[in-house]
């Protein structure tokens, strides 16, 4: 008997603790199915019937509004959820939003009466609304599952392109007695850019590696190539000997075949101890470097052809000094030349500009020789700046 009652209380633990497991790995379940299905929908993976259910929803309460006070809520709200099912659910999906949608105006055109008996009836004009609405919504539905891109995930990849060609035209820290600052000015204001920097500091530290480079085209046109080519430059940077640089980007470029797939590009190899540096250039407008001991600037021009229009193209270096108190600057056509100003007087403005900021330092001076030179130009302008302190 005794041990009957000590099995009892075991075995009603046992159970106990087993069904509270089971109930633990069912809840464990139950949360981890939902927020897989939120990330997924969130994505763009997961299916739309959420998001249907909940728009098909709020169709009978407008509805039902509308009927009750049709001067506060009038027929043409329902063009809200049509709009908003436009933006998040599938073709497929919206059309059985728009049935539904159909039916509710039906519905309200029969209690409400005639329009002509009733100002606040479903007249042709609230027909025609809610129609144009759903056929623009079903056109960007249709769009966005062609590109296969979901508006949920549009703006977050457009964001992601946008940081990642910023990342990586970061430049990279030097030792003291060196400032480096870099800015970077899309056409038309917008986020992106078909200008770009990838630098890299090799040699064991000593050398830095720095490459400006403008894509063929402007704005949002050309941050997909210049972003692509970033990344390929970047891993050619300080992989291969300086003087192999351009070459191996010439033949990369020529490689996409694409239909406007010509670059600009300036590379520049600087000795940070010696401050001893070679400038190679791919068509790309020469670099200036200002003198401490004589106050003036002097043009650095390397001979090399575009990028990306034939192969074998060859790319010979011209070399020069920074001594204590010199810049140099880097840019691209977009700060020095316009459609009614050559580039020699684009340089001359630049330079005329940056004579300003040789009493007090370049420190700060980039974005604002941009926004005096070039602030209104509808082009990709960028401009690199390499001091040497005294």
């Amino acid at each position: 008997m005794a041990l009957r009652r000590e099995r009892r209380p075991r075995e009603q633990r046992a159970a106990a603790e087993t069904f509270s497991a089971r109930m633990k790995m069912r809840v464990h379940r139950v949360r981890t199915a939902v927020r897989k299905s939120g990330v997924d929908y969130f994505r763009g993976d997961g299916s739309d019937w959420i998001a249907l259910a909940g728009l098909l929803l709020t169709i009978p309460l407008i509805t039902c509004f509308t009927i009750l006070n049709p001067v506060w809520c009038t027929p043409t709200v329902l063009v809200l959820p049509i709009v908003a099912g436009g933006l998040v659910l599938r073709p497929a999906s919206l059309l059985g939003l728009y049935a539904a949608a159909a039916a509710a105006l039906i519905v309200e055109s029969v209690q409400l009466g005639p329009y002509s008996q009733r100002a606040a009836g479903v007249t042709p004009g609230t027909v025609l609304t809610v129609a144009a609405c759903g056929f623009f919504g079903l056109l960007i539905a249709q769009f966005r599952s062609r590109v296969g891109v979901p508006w949920r995930r549009g703006g977050t990849m457009l964001f992601d392109l946008r940081e990642r060609i910023r990342t990586q035209s970061r430049l990279p820290k030097l030792p003291q007695g060196w400032h480096r600052e870099m800015a970077l000015r899309p056409a038309g204001g917008q986020s992106f850019s078909g200008d770009f920097v990838v630098a890299a500091r090799t040699n064991n530290g000593r050398t830095l590696e720095v490459v400006l480079t403008d894509v063929s085209g402007k704005g949002m046109d050309a941050a997909s190539r210049a972003l692509l080519l970033a990344g390929a430059f970047s891993g050619l940077l300080g992989s291969l000997p300086p003087h192999a640089f351009l070459p191996a980007a010439n033949g990369y470029l020529l490689r996409q075949d694409w239909d406007e797939g010509f670059a600009t590009s300036i590379h520049l190899v600087l000795d940070l101890e010696s401050g001893d540096y070679e400038l190679y250039s791919a068509g790309h407008p020469p670099g200036l470097q200002l003198s401490a001991g004589t106050g003036r600037w002097e043009e650095k021009a390397a001979e090399g052809p575009l990028l990306g229009v034939y192969d074998g193209a060859e790319f010979d270096a011209t070399k020069g000094t920074l001594r204590p108190g010199d810049v140099l600057m880097l840019f691209t056509d977009g700060l020095v030349e316009t459609s009614d100003r050559d580039i020699t007087e684009g340089i001359d403005r630049l330079t005329g500009e940056a004579d300003r900021y040789v009493p007090g330092g370049f420190h700060g001076a980039a974005w604002h020789l941009i926004e005096a030179v070039a602030k209104d130009v509808n082009d990709d302008r960028a401009l690199l700046l390499l001091c040497r302190d005294t």
